[in-house]
């Protein structure tokens, strides 16, 4: 293991980068899930992937490739039974870049079905066969519309980005009346958002699905995700724009539990709300 992470830090430093400058806190990877996850079936360790769907610019002239892999684990999970819904609770924890393997920690950011994913890449008129699709305008989830003809993504009536092949750059933004961050630690750089919007964040159509924790704070890193009937379900398909909150393991932190109907486990410790009624909470 030793060596494996000191290989890591050799190939970053062979760049003329250091671990914190290749990947700055703050940097968004926009991703897709590559396999379902549902509550009724995952177990803890369960292995979990997506792929960056576009390029992600780096400093130094650098970059993320679209095509690399996040991968993480299923923490835990609650299926759902007459004493109540269900939960997961998931972690994305490794970039792999070609031979390279760094260790991040991730928290999430937004996620949208891959219904939402696929209509963020029809253009506005419908299927059209006729025409190239960088002419096509687009509409990002989240509400902002990417004019790929004229190479720019407009809020309402102002430019806050311009459209990239696979994606966008935008400056991220917070939203009003929610927890959601713009910058974050000074990187206000433009970021790869492929088919989210600038301020989008939290979960688009996932009916009565909650986020009970994004990652931010303790246990870093881990997104819990709850449904009060029924089991939580998420499509291969669906997009997540997960934001790096520094390189390298998060800390195991203690659970202690009083188990109760059907329920797995892992050693990992979860916050919840009190609140069941609001959508997205602790951030």
């Amino acid at each position: 293991m030793k060596k494996s992470v000191a290989s890591i830090g050799l190939l970053i430093l062979s760049a003329g980068l250091s671990a914190q400058d290749a990947i700055p806190t703050g940097t968004i990877l926009p991703v897709q899930l590559n396999s379902s996850l549902r509550s009724d079936k995952a177990r803890p360790g369960e292995f979990i992937s997506a792929r960056v769907m576009q390029d992600v610019p780096l400093p130094a002239a650098s970059r993320i490739r679209a095509g690399a892999r996040v991968s993480g684990h299923v923490v835990a999970v609650r299926r759902a039974s007459n004493a109540g819904g269900a939960e997961i609770s998931l972690r994305f924890d490794t970039l792999a870049m070609g031979t390279q393997r760094i260790p991040v920690m991730t928290n999430l950011r937004a996620l949208a079905t891959m219904m939402d994913v696929s209509e963020a890449q029809i253009p506005e008129s419908g299927p059209d066969h006729g025409t190239s699709e960088y002419s096509w305008t687009t509409d990002q989830i989240g509400g902002e519309v990417d004019y790929r003809g004229g190479g720019v993504i407009v809020h309402d009536s102002e430019v806050v980005g311009h459209s990239v092949p696979n994606g966008v750059l935008v400056r991220v933004s917070s939203k009003p009346g929610t927890k959601c961050r713009g910058a974050v630690d000074g990187n206000d750089r433009p970021q790869a958002l492929w088919v989210f919007s600038s301020d989008a964040c939290g979960l688009y159509d996932f009916p009565d699905v909650t986020l009970v924790h994004a990652g931010r704070t303790p246990p870093l890193g881990e997104i819990t995700l709850q449904l009060n009937k029924g089991n939580v379900t998420i499509r291969a398909g669906s997009g997540m724009l997960l934001r790096v909150s520094g390189i390298g393991a998060a800390t195991p932190q203690p659970r202690h539990y009083i188990s109760a109907g059907d329920m797995s486990r892992a050693s990992y410790d979860l916050v919840t709300s009190s609140n069941p009624g609001e959508k997205t909470r602790r951030r």
